[in-house]
């Protein structure tokens, strides 16, 4: 089977763990090029010693290089305003870019959701950390019923948030609040991201609360337990850390800041507690924030291949 060529924009941990999960777990895409700006960087090191072309001038290089044209997609690991002028510089190569930051140019996508929904977009865009754990959760719930709020927690160790994710923190809010609504079904969406400073770090956690109508509750357990094997099929380390709790919300509650004008009537709330571990090819196995990042992306990738193999035997 021939591999589709595939580069990485971005030489730190997250780069650095999608090149080496390209190298170790797909069988569909090749390594043709790791890419970052700092020649000392240990993820142009470990390119190298990998045997994986190693440019370190940025984007600049890349479109430079010998055998650029025969690169079909691109990772960008970098951060949020990087993309941009990333992607711009990119847009009259006709390469598709799968975007790990929360830039958000092109359309949101979360693998066990609404992947077949973008496979011919040009710019994907993975949302967040947060988002690629939690809106599966909410989807399964708004596939049973409507959601008309909804909020995610997600907790991280302080280690495992480099620079680029904390220069990315309005971004976090922003993109993941959208995405909650555009890609879960949420009528309105609410992101919060805590960086726990703790030792040993702590494996990442999240909780999302949901509220919704009248609805069976089997039901939407069932949509959620089925939503969770979905994800873990992509990142093993994904796991329920609780049964899901429902609760009946009382008449005093003042739900009504929350739930957008002409909503169906709230009567329960669903909390749904996850535990994402990573997998420790490169990154601690504390950092399922990053893990669900690159696995969610290696997902991503591996699907446009074969979309792209397809139209290609057609034509």
């Amino acid at each position: 089977m021939t591999r589709t060529k595939v580069a990485v924009i971005g030489s730190g941990n997250i780069g650095t763990d999608l090149m080496i999960k390209v190298l170790r777990l797909s069988e569909a895409l090749e390594m043709a090029a790791m890419v970052g700006i700092d020649p000392a960087s240990d993820g142009l090191a470990r390119a190298e010693r990998f045997g994986v072309p190693a440019i370190s001038n940025g984007v600049d290089g890349l479109i430079a290089m010998a055998g650029f044209e025969k690169i079909s997609i691109i990772f960008d690991a970098t951060s949020a305003k990087a993309h941009e002028a990333n992607a711009a510089k990119l847009a009259p190569y006709g390469k598709q870019l799968v975007d790990l930051t929360p830039a958000a140019i092109g359309p949101y996508v979360v693998p066990a959701v609404n992947l077949a929904e973008h496979l011919d977009a040009p710019n994907v865009n993975m949302v967040t950390c947060g988002g690629q754990a939690t809106i599966p959760i909410v989807a399964a719930i708004s596939r049973v019923t409507s959601v008309p709020y909804a909020e995610i927690v997600a907790s991280i160790a302080s280690k495992s948030a480099g620079p680029g994710t904390r220069a990315n923190i309005d971004e976090f809010t922003e993109t993941t609040s959208a995405a909650i609504e555009t890609v879960g079904g949420a009528g309105r969406g609410k992101a919060i991201i805590i960086l726990n400073p703790a030792e040993p770090p702590l494996i990442m956690r999240d909780t999302i609360l949901a509220l919704i109508g009248d609805a069976d509750h089997d039901e939407i357990r069932e949509s959620i337990e089925s939503m969770i094997a979905d994800v873990a099929a992509y990142v093993p380390g994904y796991r329920l850390k609780q049964h899901v709790q429902f609760r009946e919300i009382t008449a005093d509650e003042p739900i009504h800041t929350l739930v957008p004008d002409g909503s169906p009537a709230v009567t329960h709330q669903v909390t749904v507690f996850l535990e994402v571990e990573g997998a420790a090819h490169y990154l601690p196995a504390f950092a399922g924030n990053l893990d669900i990042m690159t696995s969610a992306a290696l997902r991503v990738a591996e699907s446009l291949a074969s979309s792209l193999n397809t139209r290609e035997v057609v034509r």
